[in-house]
């Protein structure tokens, strides 16, 4: 047994680094058992910073079914309420992951739980397809648009769609 909750360091608005909660849904200590191992490290770059769950010998059998559920996303709420993230917004990144977007537009908005991004298809997107939908949300953000991206979320979270 290890804790319930995991929390992986990402960068927010104006380049503040934080803590993003998520159900645990891997090992413990995955994060040394990824960088320890150069060819899982470098097959995790590759594919756009994750990996398929059934090539993932990190994530635990009830991290599976809290994956493909977007369960395991609910601590993010916390994150909400503390003022890291809003509801709607660009889907928080980690450091090395800014080189693919244009990281200076990217984080003059508050990143969020819920994106264009999930919206479209989420794990089924990579990069550079991922960061133009990105940058397309902020060049459009608005009340109706955030309502739209909201509802086809949680459409796309009954429907299991693009969960990893």
């Amino acid at each position: 047994m290890g804790p319930v909750f995991y929390q992986q360091e990402r960068v927010g608005l104006y380049g503040k680094k934080f803590g993003m909660y998520k159900f645990r849904s891997m090992i413990v200590e995955a994060d040394d058992v990824l960088k320890s191992d150069p060819v899982l490290y470098s097959k995790y770059v590759k594919n756009n910073f994750k990996l398929a769950p059934d090539d993932d010998p990190r994530i635990t059998k009830l991290g599976r079914v809290l994956r493909r559920t977007s369960i395991d996303e609910i601590p993010q709420f916390i994150n909400i309420l503390k003022g890291d993230m809003s509801l709607i917004g660009p889907r928080p990144v980690v450091e090395a992951e800014l080189v693919e977007y244009d990281a200076p537009k990217l984080l003059s908005v508050k990143p969020g739980a819920m994106g264009l991004w999930q919206a479209s298809g989420r794990s089924m997107i990579g990069y550079p397809e991922r960061a133009a939908i990105e940058m397309d949300y902020i060049d459009n953000a608005s009340f109706r648009f955030d309502v739209k991206i909201f509802f086809r979320n949680v459409f796309n979270i009954f429907l299991k769609k693009g969960a990893y």
